[in-house]
């Protein structure tokens, strides 16, 4: 993988602590996978699935020791962009920060390129 592909994500540290907690009551060897799919109001939509497995192909990103997965086809969708978590008052959930969304719904899983 090169560096340029392994630099294009990263997870704020306040995702990391809030992956940690979900992680931590997991079986072992229990890593978060984020991928791009087709679909959502805007055209794509950002998925969160808990894995066990990984490919050769992954970019595996640290999340205060638990790995978080992007696969490589969604890697270039997401290319610069940040893995956050908001706890708000309306609510708490994953946000991706990704630079290249032209446009993004309101629930914030979903964007256009």
């Amino acid at each position: 993988m090169s560096v340029a592909e392994q630099n294009a994500v990263a997870v704020s540290e306040r995702a990391a602590k809030r992956i940690a907690a979900i992680l931590s009551k997991e079986p072992d060897g229990a890593m978060l996978r984020v991928s791009v799919e087709g679909g959502g109001c805007s055209g794509f939509q950002y998925k969160f699935d808990i894995v066990t497995d990984r490919t050769d192909d992954d970019l595996v990103l640290d999340a205060d020791g638990y790995a978080v997965l992007v696969d490589s086809m969604s890697v270039e969708y997401m290319a610069g962009s940040v893995i956050d978590f908001s706890d708000e008052l309306i609510g708490a959930a994953f946000k991706i920060e990704n630079p290249q969304a032209t446009a993004a719904c309101g629930c914030g899983t979903s964007f256009s390129l």
